[in-house]
């Protein structure tokens, strides 16, 4: 922004660039020495986070600009930011963000660290709207005039020789979704997907599920990877866009597809995880759907088939979602709850859906055997499954550490790297 340098000679002093990179995360000045921000990326990045680049984008911000006087605007522009900024202070997931800056001329770009895989995406959706809604509520509160946002986001890839290169493709990219139909990137993106989508080009990995007992294969989970060696290859990048383009019901379903597919080509004899979102779920063509795939692949019983319902979407409003699980369930399918012991959604998920496997997340597992809270906690929700007599998988498992401690406490089935990481599903055969 042209107010730019002005903002930072008032705001910031330049002692702070002796000052650790996270203290400075509230729209830190461009520094030529170093760059707190690629500093944080590459910091989480490094400690096993994915990090999201968030642009916020204010789409009437020149026709503001031409309301007020200057002194009137810069005003309005600390307004804007001492408003984001409380925000994000109050926000329970505040340690994740790494930074916000206002460098691009039309907006803000935040960095958040997120520890999940596309389960992610859920969350990120709901906290950008949580923090759209307090901004705008301040204004509201005052007699400034209502800025108008537009947001996308997109996440840095890993593959780079240079952060910098990967933190500025993401940040073009999430430009492009917040931009949306006038941006030419955007269109790139949406023509990428359609066709990947149109053909059907994705591939899936089976992770195993693990007798915790025995130390057998009990089922695989399918995971999903765009085109080998295109930018949508990574399952967060593939699906954040998916979800920002109204492409994710067709997605998921291919999905559902290819794997009916895979079980059909390798005569797969165990059980098969598929992971849905409660908008697809939900969605008024899913039974219908669905029904086609059971007709097409007749030999594959509904019965090997568990529906995974992931990522923390909140099902309510959805008209159809609680009819469309009793269908499933009546088909022979059988359902399971994802993140179980991330949060109270989760736990107000399974006192809804009564579901018939429980997934305990990562959080809770991992370092396990040296946290006896965390152990507690796997107990707790031991109980719980018990009561609604849930069968438990505990996710996540990288060490042979934690694994003991579920095997003490009598935990059905198990994943994680210890155990396998995930490849076609015809090479687990061979184990099975």
């Amino acid at each position: 922004m042209k107010y730019q340098e002005n903002i930072y000679s008032r705001l910031f002093n330049w002692g702070k660039l002796l000052l650790p990179a996270k203290s400075i995360k509230y729209f830190p000045p461009s520094f030529v020495l170093r760059d707190p921000i690629i500093h944080q990326v590459e910091k989480a990045m490094n400690h096993g986070y994915e990090v999201a680049v968030v642009v916020i984008d204010i789409t009437n911000l020149h026709r503001i600009k031409q309301q007020l006087e200057a002194r009137g605007f810069l005003d309005y522009i600390r307004f804007l930011k001492k408003s984001f900024r409380a925000t994000l202070q109050s926000l329970d997931a505040s340690n994740d963000i790494l930074a916000i800056h206002d460098y691009n001329p039309n907006g803000l770009t935040m960095y958040i660290k997120w520890q999940q895989g596309t389960e992610c995406l859920a969350l990120l959706d709901g906290l950008l709207k949580k923090i759209i809604h307090n901004v705008e509520r301040a204004f509201c509160e005052s007699d400034s005039v209502p800025p108008v946002f537009n947001t996308g986001y997109m996440f840095i890839e890993k593959k780079y020789t240079y952060l910098n290169d990967a933190i500025q493709t993401a940040y073009e990219l999430a430009l492009a979704m917040a931009h949306k139909r006038s941006d030419t990137e955007f269109n790139k993106l949406v023509h990428a997907l359609s066709n990947i989508v149109a053909n059907k080009s994705i591939r899936l990995l089976a992770q195993p599920i693990m007798d915790v007992e025995t130390n057998k294969i009990h089922a695989c989970e399918m995971l999903t990877r765009g085109p080998e060696g295109t930018a949508l290859e990574n399952p967060l990048q593939l699906f954040s866009l998916a979800r920002q383009t109204k492409f994710l019901y067709e997605l998921e379903m291919i999905v559902l597809e290819k794997a009916f597919e895979q079980i059909q080509q390798t005569k797969w004899r165990h059980n098969i995880f598929i992971n849905f979102t409660p908008v697809t779920i939900g969605n008024p063509r899913f039974v219908k759907d669905i029904k086609s795939v059971i007709r097409r692949f007749h030999g594959i019983s509904p019965k090997k088939i568990t529906i995974e319902i992931t990522e923390r979407d909140s099902f309510e409003g959805l008209e159809h979602f609680t009819n469309n699980i009793k269908v499933l369930r009546m088909l022979g399918f059988l359902i399971a709850v994802d993140d179980t012991g991330a949060g109270y959604a989760s736990l107000n998920s399974i006192s809804e859906i009564m579901p018939d496997i429980i997934k305990i997340d990562r959080s809770v597992i991992q370092n396990i055997d040296k946290n006896s809270v965390k152990e507690s906690m796997l107990k707790g929700l031991l109980l719980i499954a018990k009561e609604v007599g849930s069968i438990v998988v505990a996710e996540g498992i990288e060490s042979a550490e934690e694994a003991s401690v579920l095997s003490k406490n009598k935990v059905d089935l198990a994943q994680g790297y210890f155990y396998a990481r995930p490849t076609s599903l015809s090479n687990h055969l061979q184990i099975s």
